[in-house]
């Protein structure tokens, strides 16, 4: 391969051409920098500048440098690689955000000359000895940890073993804060919880219930307390029998909704922490008769794909999971080349997305208990 130097720096424009393989020499002569600084500066190390280290990073892909990973792995005990390990026994496994946001994470780290590596494991004790396998053989230099817990087993084994780590969430909730030095990448649902209570309470609507997911997840909390804040500030009553968590799926979402609807007054509007729970509803609201966007208004979380060719469209608060992806290897890749990890922690929102599924309330609550008795009086007139 012959690089291109028409671009090169002035102080080195009398240099000669660089032919073949780039080697770190040819590298350290075109920048008019030492072997040893230049071989720092693309390992990480902390005592070389930000602006000498984009410099020499910058030069090293546009002469199309890439290093012995064998040779560097020996000499640096890094190979170059970041890892996530996906539980395949989920429930919402095949989640359609999955696809966009290891696109991000493969982009942002294949920018940096590192790779990406996904792994499977059958079990969350199956996860723990594939992170250990994979550091042990020297596959990864560090993880990142999706779908945080509460309790989060991985995050204890990883910090034993002193690997790096990133968080896709927050974890501990309730708890002493014992991961002060971990870094993390989240999306503030809580506040996009917030937002859609007072979104349908602007509307008019009074019983809004909730939908939430497992509660062993970090993020579920925090979206319960998001929807429990927005009614504090509309003047609304926390109503408990307005409260669904375990919804993972749309069949789980579907049974949670039903149960909302079949209370003495049902809700005229449900915020779902999932779209994937929402979307369970629209067969629900059909056997009901009931009109989503008309009759009882929902919005939901995430900005999945088929939530927009829904209908009518749901209403969603959207995540960049792309971005998140290219943040998270970023932040995971600084933290592997000696950044602070107590350092990293960033906290976005997500963008709320309309459609047709929310709206002012058209029914009281009275009115859709007599429509929803009405049709299951019928359904068991049809069934005897």
């Amino acid at each position: 391969m012959t690089a291109n130097l028409s671009h090169r720096p002035r102080d080195t424009a009398d240099r000669p051409s660089v032919s073949g393989r780039v080697k770190l020499d040819e590298l350290a002569a075109h920048l008019g920098l030492s072997k040893s600084t230049v071989s720092r500066a693309l390992n990480g190390y902390s005592d070389i500048s930000t602006v000498t280290r984009a410099r020499v990073e910058t030069a090293a892909r546009k002469l199309g440098y890439r290093p012995l990973s064998h040779a560097q792995a020996i000499r640096t005990g890094q190979v170059r690689a970041i890892a996530m390990v996906l539980n395949s026994d989920e429930p919402d496994r095949h989640n359609p955000f999955l696809q966009d946001f290891l696109a991000g994470a493969c982009e942002a780290a294949s920018h940096l000359d590192w790779t990406m590596t996904i792994s499977t494991a059958t079990s969350e004790r199956d996860t723990l000895k594939v992170l250990s396998r994979l550091f042990e053989e020297r596959k990864a230099d560090g993880f990142i940890l999706p779908r945080t817990a509460v309790k989060d087993a991985r995050i204890g084994l990883l910090r034993s073993l002193g690997v790096p780590h990133i968080l896709y969430g927050r974890t501990g909730y309730g708890q002493p804060n014992t991961w002060e030095e971990t870094s993390w990448f989240d999306i503030a649902g809580e506040t996009a919880m917030r937002k859609a209570v007072l979104r349908l309470a602007g509307f008019g609507h009074t019983r809004i219930g909730y939908v939430g997911s497992d509660l062993k997840f970090n993020y579920s909390h925090l979206r319960r307390d998001g929807y429990a804040e927005g009614l504090h500030e509309a003047g609304l009553p926390l109503d408990p029998d307005l409260i669904r968590d375990g919804a993972r799926t749309r069949d789980e979402g579907a049974a949670q909704a039903m149960a909302l609807m079949q209370v003495e007054q049902p809700t005229t509007a449900i915020v779902f922490a999932t779209d994937l729970a929402a979307l369970g509803f629209y067969p629900v609201a059909q056997d009901l008769g009931l009109e989503i966007g008309r009759d009882v208004s929902i919005i939901g979380y995430d900005g999945i794909p088929e939530s927009r060719y829904a209908r009518p469209a749901l209403t969603s608060f959207a995540v960049d999971s792309h971005m998140a992806g290219q943040r998270l290897a970023t932040m995971l890749i600084r933290q592997i080349r000696g950044d602070d990890p107590a350092g990293l922690c960033e906290l976005t929102e997500a963008t709320l997305v309309e459609g047709g599924s929310d709206g002012p309330p058209t029914r009281t609550p009275q009115e859709l208990a007599r429509i929803i008795q009405t049709d299951n009086n019928h359904n068991r007139g049809d069934r005897s």
